[in-house]
């Protein structure tokens, strides 16, 4: 499912990124590859979200600060991961709730595109367990193994 931001959601991404980014430096945050994440990896994150949010018809609160509490599309529980590669896998954590459901989403700003998603707990498998680029530890968990959007009835 391709989705493509409106001016005004690429600048409520771009704002709430970099509001992230300032409260990770502030805070003196890592993030999980041992390196100062960037600018762009959060307003990426954010604006990803923006379209899950808009793809499934759910509120986007923009929330800073908040980690875990919650996920991140606002009454969902919902997680979204934002790479910017086709190709790219899943990232889950070992530190990430196994409840939860995590969607891939693949794409640059202005345009996205929402491959799947998983359960948290489904996608921590031993044999999708890798530390690429020796930065720990994590699951990837391949496109093929992830469930379409069009089976979220049930979770919507």
């Amino acid at each position: 499912m391709k989705v493509t931001l409106l001016d005004y959601e690429m600048a409520q991404g771009a704002n709430t990124g970099s509001l992230r980014h300032i409260g990770a430096i502030k805070r003196g945050y890592k993030n999980k590859t041992k390196l100062q994440s960037s600018w762009n990896s959060h307003i990426e994150g954010a604006c990803g979200e923006i379209a899950v949010s808009k793809a499934m018809g759910k509120y986007w609160g923009g929330s800073i600060n908040t980690f875990k509490e919650g996920g991140d599309i606002d009454g969902t529980g919902w997680e979204v991961r934002t790479r910017s590669k086709q190709g790219y896998d899943l990232i889950l954590r070992d530190d990430d709730p196994k409840d939860r459901i995590y969607f891939l989403v693949v794409g640059v700003c202005p345009t996205y595109e929402i491959k799947g998603w998983i359960k948290g707990g489904e996608g921590m498998l031993d044999r999708f367990v890798n530390d690429y680029g020796d930065y720990g530890k994590a699951y990837f968990v391949p496109e093929s193994f992830l469930n379409k959007i069009t089976e979220m009835e049930g979770y919507i």
